[in-house]
């Protein structure tokens, strides 16, 4: 892999100038980027793969639904349908995508929509909403957030900071000066306050930044249909994980601490499940013989599996659901003030009705 990676490294050069370029056509005034009189929150990273947004993008949603009409938008990675997309109640992964499809099944009454376009897709909610928050919109420079929120994970900090296709960068580390608030995820949850003054000062933040620390906070298990069911996890335990995430490495982790009878069906991010791969983990899960066995899947994954052709499988399988959340190791309250702080002053200054 490391001689794979110097390979790339020319075409990394050649990708990051010409990422470098285009924002500075935007930063120019060259490339209009637009900015709406609504709030608007973008939720985002720089790196390819899971920082914890969408549990970001919850925690946002959890602190804001009862005050004002909200929508999330998001590109509806991996959905096989264009443009913009409302999502029903009885949305899935196909038609809207399966972090969109977490959203609309969790929070039933807030707007979620789905369009490449997220500029198209905000003129669409402005005028029945109070706040959007994007998810993953960070790279999307058409449109020019009041407040953007930008992660890093904690555990790959200490990577080096190369973009594609050499590293798993979309842009370069120096893009980071366009958040307001910089959060570092999936930390221990016993970071010492000496690493976190290490970490604060290995991000060099401007005046204007907020830095937080955060850590991923495991929920109890669901039945798929969301019902809590009755099952303790322990040491006599066989767990089939079925993941199809960016990094399952933290979920690993913890469950682990409950048994060491773990068996990963790992599959690659945003993953369409087949038949195949039910058919498979069904074989499997009836051939063990352990006295006391289940399947666990998170959220997301769980989106892709409520699809038609797998259902008939899916519902005959014990499979539990994993909800996860965030967790603030600092000044959470500083943190909620903050944004909501935000949204308050910029309605003030933009009022629309």
């Amino acid at each position: 892999m490391k001689y794979l990676r110097l390979l790339l490294f020319p075409f990394s050069l050649i990708y990051g100038f010409v990422i470098m370029i285009r924002n500075w056509c935007y930063d120019a005034g060259l490339f209009q980027s637009k900015q709406f009189e609504l709030p608007v929150i973008s939720v985002g990273n720089l790196e390819v793969g899971g920082a914890g947004k969408s549990p970001m993008t919850e925690y946002l949603i959890r602190l804001f639904k009862n005050d004002y009409k909200l929508a999330t938008l998001s590109r509806g990675y991996g959905r096989k349908t264009k443009g913009y997309q409302i999502a029903t109640a009885t949305a899935n992964a196909t038609k809207i995508g399966d972090e969109p499809a977490q959203f609309k099944h969790k929070f039933p009454d807030i707007t979620v929509a789905v369009c490449e376009k997220r500029v198209d897709g905000i003129e669409q909610l402005k005028a029945s909403h109070d706040l959007i928050i994007l998810d993953d919109a960070y790279q999307h420079r058409a449109v020019k957030p009041g407040l953007s929120i930008l992660l890093f994970d904690y555990n790959s900090l200490n990577n080096l900071h190369l973009v594609l296709p050499a590293g798993n960068y979309r842009e370069p580390f120096s893009g980071r000066w366009r958040a307001d608030i910089i959060i570092i995820s999936k930390c221990p949850e016993l970071l010492s306050a000496d690493e976190q003054a290490v970490i604060t000062a290995h991000m060099g933040l401007l005046p204007y930044q907020q830095l937080f620390f955060t850590t991923i906070s495991y929920q109890p298990l669901q039945a798929m249909d969301g019902n809590l069911p009755a099952i303790n996890i322990d040491t006599d335990t066989t767990v089939f994980l079925l993941t199809g995430i960016a990094n399952a490495n933290p979920l690993i982790t913890y469950i682990k601490n409950h048994t060491s009878h773990v068996i990963h069906h790992n599959y690659p991010d945003h993953h369409c499940f087949s038949l195949k791969n039910i058919t498979k983990l069904a074989d499997e899960f009836t051939a063990c013989i352990s006295q006391k066995k289940v399947i666990i899947t998170t959220e997301k994954d769980a989106q892709r599996l409520g699809e038609q052709q797998l259902l008939p499988l899916v519902k005959k399988l014990p499979i539990m659901v994993i909800p996860i959340g965030v967790k603030f190791l600092n000044q959470q309250q500083q943190f909620d003030q903050f944004v909501i702080e935000y949204v308050r002053k910029y309605r003030e200054h933009h009022p629309i009705h």
